[in-house]
């Protein structure tokens, strides 16, 4: 199983199928077999890097949150789906503590989820725009791939409450880089957060 960090949110997987996790202004050719949307947001749900690497058959997954749902399947937090052997998981995704104005969250409750794949014994956590919130204390994750860049989605401190919470194997953080958050808060994460933790450097993949 491979996995490549494509620079801010976006992500690819391969073990079989080729997956790609809110793919946003990402350079890859490979056409994908399952595409995987967090929320609705320009830097996640992006027409043109969709169209990019899609293919007759590529199932779309995604929100009610985005706005053209024809031709993609639809999931909340709690729903699962079995798609071309691979399970998948929708779980919460929202803000507690991060307001563009007073009560209104940049990602209100219900908009976006979070993944969760099981591919035989092996379980990944795609955080997706999130605070640090309570369902995160019920997932169980070999490797958790969590944001950290603070002003939408949880800054370091945050999600190192995070990650000793799901307590994975392996934490990769993302959220980074581009339009928030930078390498150093990455590295701020890894030094800090008391787990196994791998910055990838954009375009690099790890196998595992």
């Amino acid at each position: 199983m491979k996995l490549k960090w494509l620079g801010h949110a976006s992500f690819k997987l391969s073990n079989g199928n080729v997956i790609y996790f809110d793919p946003y202004q990402i350079n890859e050719a490979e056409k994908a077999d399952i595409i995987l949307i967090s929320h609705g947001h320009y830097d996640h749900y992006s027409p043109d890097d969709i169209k990019k690497i899609s293919k007759d058959d590529t199932d779309i997954v995604t929100t009610d949150s985005i706005p053209d749902k024809a031709g993609v399947m639809t999931m909340k937090a709690g729903d699962k789906l079995h798609i071309k052997g691979v399970d998948i998981e929708a779980v919460a995704a929202y803000n507690v503590n991060k307001f563009k104005e007073p009560n209104e969250p940049f990602h209100p409750k219900g908009d976006g989820v979070g993944f969760i794949l099981e591919f035989g014994k092996k379980r990944i956590y795609f955080a997706g725009d999130t605070d640090f919130i309570p369902e995160m204390k019920n997932i169980k994750a070999d490797i958790a791939i969590l944001p950290v860049g603070g002003i939408y989605t949880m800054n370091v401190e945050e999600a190192i409450q995070a990650a000793k919470a799901i307590k994975a194997k392996l934490t990769i953080p993302m959220h980074f880089g581009s339009i928030v958050g930078s390498k150093a808060d990455a590295e701020d994460f890894k030094r800090k957060a008391g787990v196994n933790v791998i910055v990838l450097e954009k375009g690099e993949e790890l196998e595992f």
